[in-house]
């Protein structure tokens, strides 16, 4: 399956344009060009989402994670709260609940 595409037309700075010509072979060139699209349409993005969400954190919000040690101690802590039980915790839980 293949994605919908559309011809474009675009202008180049002549330097860019042989660096292109130069590096990469011409039957490459649309999907370079569509993927170096993409990554900093995606970099784009996320300058945007974070511009917009600046200031949302307040250090006033969450005192309990001012410093580096406080934010590993939270990291740690969500760490050991999704990580799997062992074979012996679940083989003991399974007993006691016959």
């Amino acid at each position: 399956m293949t994605a919908e595409v559309k011809r474009i037309s675009v202008i180049f700075p002549v330097r860019v344009l042989e660096d292109l010509r130069r590096l990469v072979p011409p039957k490459e060139r649309s999907k370079f060009i569509a993927e170096a699209t993409e990554r900093e349409l995606k970099r784009l993005r996320l300058e945007k989402a974070l511009r917009e969400s600046a200031g949302a954190w307040s250090d006033e919000d969450h005192p309990d994670l001012m410093t580096v040690e406080d934010v590993n101690r939270y990291i740690r802590r969500l760490r050991e709260t999704s990580m799997p039980r062992t074979w012996d915790e679940i083989i003991a839980e399974a007993e006691q609940n016959g």
